[in-house]
């Protein structure tokens, strides 16, 4: 399983970005799917989650109610559109594959993970 994000930039405060991160193999759509992200000296954060179906999403409470993460499973693709961003948000963000579906916000319990898009947020 290979995983390619996408999306990262440089983006004023309270702006938006849509992250995407594409997934090779025919088994895509039954990966429970993370996003996680990692600022310069902190430890990685859980960021989102979503279960093949896309029915069931989780997120970290830092970004509750202003990111939202998909799936299009025809696709092969997780995006995560991330509004109201603040300086905090500034970090590398990760998208990361779980293949046994099971939910999970603990980023050793991933199997794949994806090269990191930097994202920066200018105050």
């Amino acid at each position: 399983v290979q995983l390619q994000a996408s999306g990262g930039g440089l983006v004023q405060a309270g702006g938006s970005l849509t992250l995407s991160c594409a997934a090779s193999g025919r088994t895509f759509s039954s990966y429970y799917m993370g996003w996680f992200r990692q600022a310069p000296g902190k430890e990685r954060e859980f960021v989102a989650g979503i279960r093949w179906s896309g029915r069931s999403t989780y997120y970290g409470d830092s970004v509750k109610g202003r990111f939202t993460i998909s799936r299009d499973n025809g696709k092969n693709t997780v995006y995560l559109q991330m509004n109201s961003l603040n300086p905090e948000d500034t970090a590398v963000y990760y998208c990361a594959a779980e293949v046994s579906a099971r939910m999970t916000a603990v980023a050793y319990e991933y199997d794949y993970w994806g090269q990191g898009t930097q994202v920066t947020v200018s105050s």
